[in-house]
């Protein structure tokens, strides 16, 4: 999809804010309240606008902690790849999951509250999971960048 000047702007906006009413974007574009509703019912209708969510405070919910597990699958056979993916999204500790290339078959970020209850999750849950052959945990250190924001 093209975009313009103007849904560029607004996308930016809402990224930036996604509680921003039309009648704000359209003082800040200098375009008419129907124009920017318009633009943005198009944005989501054509998915380009995927949802809109609040962004918690990690440290504030008790979710401070953050883990990258890496984890290797005992094979790359399809039907071990669908289980543990139907699996692993069930996992409310897991905010991401990627499946990559390299040393690794999956890559997970999980949020808890600390080591004792990323000890308890490895043993409870995770590992429960059927197939995962090996797993590589590293500790987030200090939160460099973090954005939501999508440059156009």
């Amino acid at each position: 999809m093209n975009f313009d000047a103007t849904d560029r702007k607004i996308l930016m906006l809402l990224q930036q804010d996604s509680t921003r009413t039309t009648k704000e974007l359209s003082l800040k574009l200098n375009l008419s309240v129907t124009a920017v509703y318009e633009r943005v019912k198009k944005l989501e209708r054509e998915g380009v606008i995927d949802r809109y969510v609040a962004v918690l405070n990690q440290k504030k919910v008790n979710r401070a902690f953050v883990v990258f597990c890496h984890l290797k699958l005992t094979q790359h056979a399809k039907e071990y790849l669908t289980h543990f993916e139907q699996e692993v999204v069930r996992l409310d500790e897991v905010i991401e999951c990627y499946h990559v290339s390299g040393d690794y078959d999956y890559i997970l970020k999980i949020f808890v509250a600390d080591m004792e209850e990323y000890r308890e999750f490895m043993v409870t849950k995770l590992t429960t999971l059927k197939h995962i052959g090996s797993t590589h945990s590293t500790f987030m250190i200090s939160e460099v960048k973090n954005t939501n924001v999508i440059t156009l």
